[in-house]
Formats: C-alpha cells, sequence, structure tokens
C-alpha cells in the first residue's frame, strides 16, 4: 500500500535571525520568524509526511506555544516525524519539494539540503528532490517579504 501526503509552509522575514533552509545554514540579511528555527522546508516535509499518515501537522505535535519547541532545530522535528512515520509501518518512496523565494538564491546549497533530508529520513538521496524557484516579483515571495515551501511525499509499506 502506498499513501501520499501534501505539505506547505511558509514564514516571513525577519532581522537579525539565520536562514535556516533544508538544514543549511544560508548566508543572508535576515532569517525566518517562527517559533522554532523556521526551516519553512523541512516544516512541509514533515506536514506532508504526517498528512499522508492522517496524523494532522505539525502545530498537532509540536505547537508554537509549547516552551519546549522553542528555538527547536527542525532537522529534529523532520526525525522526530520520520519515527512516527516507521512506527505506522511506512518508508519514504520519496519527496519532491519546492522552495519558493526571490531571495536568497539558493542553487549552491540545495545539494547539501537533499543530503541532510535523506540523512534524516534514512533515505538514499536518489529518493529526495529539492527545487527552488521565484514569483518574477508577484506575491508575499516577489515583494521578498518571506518564503514559502511546498512538499510531495510518497510513502511505501514496509
Amino acid at each position: 500500500m502506498i499513501k501520499v501526503g501534501l505539505g506547505y509552509d511558509v514564514h516571513r522575514f525577519e532581522e537579525n535571525r539565520k536562514l535556516i533552509l533544508g538544514g543549511v545554514e544560508i548566508p543572508y540579511e535576515k532569517g525566518l520568524q517562527g517559533h522554532s528555527d523556521a526551516d519553512v522546508l523541512l516544516h512541509a516535509i514533515a506536514d506532508a509526511l504526517l498528512g499522508a499518515l492522517a496524523l494532522g501537522d505539525i502545530g498537532v505535535h509540536f505547537p508554537d506555544t509549547e516552551e519546549e519547541f522553542k528555538g527547536m532545530d527542525s532537522m529534529l522535528l523532520l526525525e522526530k516525524v520520520n519515527t512516527k512515520v516507521r512506527e505506522k509501518g511506512y518508508r519514504i518512496g520519496n519527496i519532491d519539494s519546492i522552495i519558493i523565494c526571490e531571495k536568497p538564491k539558493l542553487m549552491n546549497y540545495i545539494l547539501k539540503m537533499c543530503d541532510n533530508i535523506a540523512n534524516c529520513l534514512e533515505t538514499s538521496i536518489n529518493n529526495i528532490s529539492v527545487k527552488a524557484t521565484t514569483t518574477e516579483k508577484l506575491g508575499f515571495e516577489g515583494r521578498e517579504e518571506g518564503i514559502a515551501a511546498q512538499a510531495i511525499v510518497l510513502l511505501n509499506r514496509k
């Protein structure tokens, strides 16, 4: 049996924060606002994984009202979600994801993001796709107010 999940997340830019995407610190003048490290890509992937198994979203499992999750490394969050996936008897088939922003340019960081995600989810890097695009200056991403990410996952029964 296979299961498919879709995830989406968005965070606005904020001064004096690190920009973390796919577990990679990206040199940039701003970071993303959030209760955790605000890794919008990993949040979209985590939501897709949870959604595939009808387990809600990361807000259910890691509420921003809980102090224990403040500043949380999203790689740890993704690791905990992967534990839930495995406990339900599934493994990653593949993940396709996209980061949507005007700036910064991400091409030089994509391979490291894929490697981080693959290692965290205990799968081959060949099962992980991360892409980046702009909105041609349209919408909040185009106005450089923040970053969005989308992900779709395929899970296979072990």
